[in-house]
């Protein structure tokens, strides 16, 4: 039963991992990436799409990206879905596609790109925290009907704050990882 609580936990910290990794993709580097446009919805008929799905996104240059919608129709929908969100780059467009070119980042942008990658990570590690404390609290729960015994839920609060601290520490790497990126040059 305990065994069951610590794989849920795991799968979803796992989850929350990858959360982490799609949300950390779309923090601009300086160079084009395709991954920036992944949170980006498009009103395709009147239902929110990802961009993914009404178009081709390519990266031809380290600074230019193309989208190329597999509608014409979609163009405008594109371009304002872009121009709202919260990647800061001006669309181009030419009526058969949008490119987006990437400027420099300055010293200062970079720094408040670092301050944005902190807020998100931490958000994460608080949701990996949240978990552990529902499986705890679960186990707890276990503990009151009498199913298990005291020393199995000091046992399982052992495992999970290893599982947490695994996971945890996995998160600070990709945070670290994603830090070099945006500050290299």
């Amino acid at each position: 039963m305990v065994d069951q609580i610590i794989k849920d936990t795991e799968r979803k910290m796992t989850h929350t991992i990858e959360k982490a990794r799609e949300n950390f993709s779309t923090i601009r580097t300086g160079r084009a990436n395709p991954q920036m446009l992944d949170q980006i919805m498009v009103d395709y008929y009147g239902t929110p799409t990802p961009l993914a799905h009404v178009a081709t996104v390519a990266a031809p240059e380290p600074r230019l990206l193309t989208i190329t919608p597999w509608e014409k129709s979609t163009l405008g929908p594109i371009e304002k879905a872009i121009t709202k969100s919260e990647i800061n780059l001006n669309p181009t467009n030419d009526g058969v596609m949008i490119r987006l070119k990437v400027p420099e980042m300055t010293e200062e942008r970079r720094k408040e790109m670092v301050k944005t990658l902190k807020k998100k990570a931490e958000e994460e590690r608080v949701a990996i925290r949240n978990v552990r404390r529902e499986a705890i609290d679960h186990v707890k729960a276990l503990e009151k009907k009498k199913e298990i015994s005291e020393d199995d839920v000091k046992r399982a609060e052992l495992q999970l704050q290893k599982v947490t601290d695994k996971f945890i520490q996995e998160l600070d790497k990709l945070e670290k990882t994603k830090e070099t990126e945006v500050m290299a040059i």
